[in-house]
């Protein structure tokens, strides 16, 4: 749990994709949200389950929080999303950034999904820059940081500016950034790009140094033999080998370019994309009863498939 902070945060630690959800609430009307939920998948065998989004629900029981949202940082290329698992258990709106839209233009024609719904119609609201909403007595405002994605956004959660705290912003920040002692998330997808990605980064990091960021993902940095998810932007400005105080927008660039180049895709990109493109909303069953997702098939330069 966050200490000294106006919200009460819980995190959880899905170890098979390295990510972080997070329960999030007003301590005095415990009214809450939960930030980027995971949907348990094996790749293998096509088998779907519910039991980490359910341990959230559990929590937010224990801790007596209504859960008024959930609140995607962007559509994931690395875990399923469990969002309407969890609305349709607690009646929470889906939101998720209007940049959401670009993204399904994108990967629309990749999949040749005709279900997915026009306009970003799976999720129930689409965030635009600097869109506030109240979380209980907390103020949540919306920030547009594209550069992974198209869609990303990050969500800072505090008191009113009027109300003078002196309590910390948190912001939950995606993909955005990773630890300070480990960098920061790629650009090479579609609608992706290293420049904006730098100057979206550069916007966080001009929050105040206190502010506490939440990330969500971690892999471990070298050197580092715990999974960690907390981070401040002092801690990025000073530490963050990627975009710490000093790093020029043409040097990331560059770095960035020539990381990425070396970077595999995803593990779970294709079954991801196609369903948290809609919200969390599998394709409907056909005939037989059973679900299916798609796999694009390619042949490399010179590669024949008969």
């Amino acid at each position: 749990m966050a200490e000294d902070s106006a919200a009460a945060i819980r995190p959880f630690f899905d170890g098979a994709t390295n990510t972080v959800t997070y329960l999030v609430w007003d301590p005095a009307t415990k009214r809450g949200a939960v930030v980027d939920p995971v949907l348990d998948w094996d790749n293998r065998s096509g088998e779907a389950d519910t039991a980490s989004a359910a341990a959230v629900l559990a929590a937010a029981e224990t801790e007596g929080v209504t859960i008024d949202w959930v609140l995607e940082t962007h559509v994931h290329a690395d875990h399923l999303t469990a969002a309407p698992w969890i609305k349709a258990r607690t009646a929470a709106r889906i939101g998720i950034g209007a940049g959401v839209k670009q993204v399904q233009t994108i990967f629309r024609p990749v999949f040749a999904l005709s279900d997915v719904l026009p306009e970003g119609g799976d999720f129930d609201h689409l965030f635009t820059d600097g869109d506030r909403f109240a979380l209980g007595d907390l103020q949540v405002e919306v920030l547009h940081v594209p550069g992974h994605t198209p869609a990303c956004v990050a969500y800072k959660i505090g008191v009113a500016p009027e109300a003078r705290s002196n309590q910390p912003a948190d912001v939950f920040v995606g993909d955005t950034l990773f630890m300070h002692d480990a960098g920061t998330a790629r650009a090479d997808f579609p609608g992706g790009d290293a420049r904006t990605l730098y100057r979206s980064i550069r916007r966080i990091l001009a929050l105040p140094p206190e502010t506490r960021l939440w990330i969500c993902h971690d892999y471990k940095a070298p050197g580092r033999d715990a999974f960690a998810w907390q981070s401040s932007v002092a801690a990025q400005r000073a530490n963050n080998p990627h975009v710490k105080d000093g790093m020029s927008e043409e040097d990331f660039i560059a770095f960035r370019t020539a990381r990425d180049a070396t970077l595999a895709a995803p593990t779970l990109l294709l079954p991801s994309i196609q369903v948290n493109i809609r919200a969390g909303r599998f394709p409907a069953a056909e005939a037989n009863g059973v679900r299916y997702l798609k796999i694009p098939v390619t042949a490399k330069r010179g590669a024949s498939l008969g």
